[in-house]
């Protein structure tokens, strides 16, 4: 199968003249130098931590495995892609000469090079299905596309063809798809936390839904981790008290007797165990009214008071906010 790449022509497509009169397609990041001279992608981005030390550490691990990608991967005989977003229009080309380095080509900011042919005709963003839209909507500089090259393919020799209509269960389904993507992303972030942090997040997310809360410090806790409270000297009910438990391992039904036990007594319970549950523990929570919590749902939860949570407490799991199309 030929392998298609998309390689963005600059933050705002001010390379597409260059590429197209010199037969060229280039990236950035000359502060590294030839990407040859590395050894290893580790060698690559312990340059990268001292030429670009004031970027975040996973910006710099992206710019690296891009540049690694590029110089590396790309070979003779590849199909490169670029979006024109003005025309709304893709450039199709093909690999004639395989990744090199010279800054006095095209433009110096902008020295790791490959050699193409592009293509007369372009390829409207209107007529692609939308998933491949969607799929080439990343933002990262180069990347492979070769899901979608068959249909790029066919639009190039067919550019007039009038794309299929994508029906409303099919957009809602691709909706959905990048929900989920994105809701996993952040089980994944929350489930890096230390035990603490975990802690810290829980009473966040309480007072996000504008309880009073007190957060138990390091040490024994006395199997209560959180109280919540509807005023600030904790006399008015409903009074919540949590445990937590982030772990890998199942929190058991003994678990949920513990924190029943623990004062306060008359207090409602909630158990938060981002390992889930054992079927004994949920038998024991649906008789006792405790209300259980594992990782999916604390997501949920937390994605939908994110912006009412403490500034101290979102900066444990940046997020940041995305807009779909409303399918009502």
């Amino acid at each position: 199968m030929k392998r298609w790449w998309m390689v963005r022509a600059g933050d705002n497509n001010e390379l597409i003249p260059i590429w197209k009169d010199e037969g060229i397609a280039s990236i950035g990041w000359p502060k590294l130098g030839d990407p040859k001279q590395y050894r290893s992608k580790e060698e690559m981005l312990t340059k990268a931590n001292t030429v670009f030390a004031d970027s975040k550490p996973n910006t710099r691990k992206s710019w690296i495995n891009q540049v690694w990608r590029f110089s590396r991967e790309i070979k003779k005989g590849d199909r490169v892609i670029t979006y024109f977003k003005e025309t709304r229009e893709y450039l199709i080309g093909t690999v004639t000469e395989d990744p090199f380095y010279n800054e006095s080509i095209g433009d110096p900011a902008y020295p790791n090079n490959i050699r193409v042919e592009w293509e007369e005709t372009t390829v409207i963003r209107d007529t692609l299905s939308q998933a491949a839209k969607n799929s080439l909507g990343s933002v990262l500089t180069v990347f492979r596309v070769d899901d979608w090259g068959s249909e790029i393919e066919r639009l190039l020799e067919y550019p007039f063809v009038e794309p299929e209509e994508t029906d409303e269960a099919e957009e809602s389904e691709i909706i959905e798809d990048l929900v989920n993507k994105a809701l996993v992303m952040v089980q994944d972030k929350v489930d890096k936390l230390d035990p603490w942090q975990m802690q810290e997040l829980v009473g966040g997310l309480l007072q996000a839904m504008d309880y009073n809360v007190r957060v138990s410090p390091k040490g024994p806790d006395g199997g209560v981790d959180v109280l919540a409270y509807k005023d600030a000297f904790g006399f008015e009910k409903p009074i919540i008290k949590v445990q937590v438990k982030h772990r890998k391992s199942s929190a058991s039904a003994p678990e949920i007797q513990q924190l029943l036990g623990a004062n306060p007594i008359d207090a409602n319970s909630l158990f938060v165990s981002t390992g889930g549950f054992t079927s004994q523990a949920e038998a024991v929570a649906r008789h006792n009214s405790v209300r259980l919590v594992d990782l999916e749902e604390l997501v949920d939860l937390v994605v939908k008071w994110y912006e009412n949570m403490p500034n101290d407490v979102r900066a444990l799991l940046p997020l940041q906010k995305m807009y779909v199309p409303d399918q009502n």
